[in-house]
């Protein structure tokens, strides 16, 4: 039995198909400069799974739209990154931690600027703290969200209620900032 097959969809392009072990039903997914998926469980066959995805086209259609405009600002953007001085930008994020932390009353092991593909920060166990260079491009109350919610990680482990009780008292309307950094998520990375 052939796990994986590749067509191609008239107005649609490549659609690859792939048997999963873990999927329970058909399901397509869209993702930037992968492509459509579509998942097959064991007991369905490549042909129903075909005949699901020419039923989805205008779904498809829709959805491939987003992307390719997602790719199209990804490379546009990629050049505004690559211009990012990575010593600026340390200097930049550093203070701001160090202000944001002694102002809140937080403490954190030690700091990394990264240039990350897919975070805007994180925070260890040990409280060490992380932070994606990029985030010098985004507007100053973002850059704020970020480094208040890396910090309330220093007392919160995960993403509980309790957690986001805490960053509600550091931030106004945080989750009108986190919905904000979703788009600039999409048009960074």
């Amino acid at each position: 039995m052939q796990d994986i097959q590749t067509i191609n969809f008239e107005g649609i392009g490549l659609v690859t198909f792939a048997r999963s072990k873990r999927a329970r039903r058909l399901s397509i997914t869209i993702k930037p400069f992968r492509g459509i998926r579509v998942a097959v469980p064991c007991r369905s066959s490549f042909e129903k799974a075909e005949g699901f995805t020419y039923s989805h086209r205008a779904w498809i259609r829709k959805h491939l739209k987003r992307v390719k405009q997602y790719e199209s600002k990804y490379h546009e953007n990629a050049s505004k990154v690559d211009k990012i001085d990575g010593g600026k930008a340390k200097t930049i994020l550093v203070n701001r931690l160090k202000y944001l932390a002694e102002k809140y009353r937080y403490a954190y092991n030690r700091v990394f600027i990264r240039n990350q593909k897919t975070r805007w920060g994180s925070c260890s166990a040990e409280n060490n703290i992380s932070l994606n260079m990029k985030l010098v491009m985004l507007p100053d109350e973002l850059v704020d969200y970020v480094i208040l919610h890396e910090l309330a990680h220093t007392r919160k482990k995960n993403h509980s209620k309790s957690f986001w009780n805490e960053v509600d008292k550091l931030v106004d309307n945080s989750k009108q900032l986190r919905s904000r950094l979703r788009q600039y998520g999409m048009e960074l990375y």
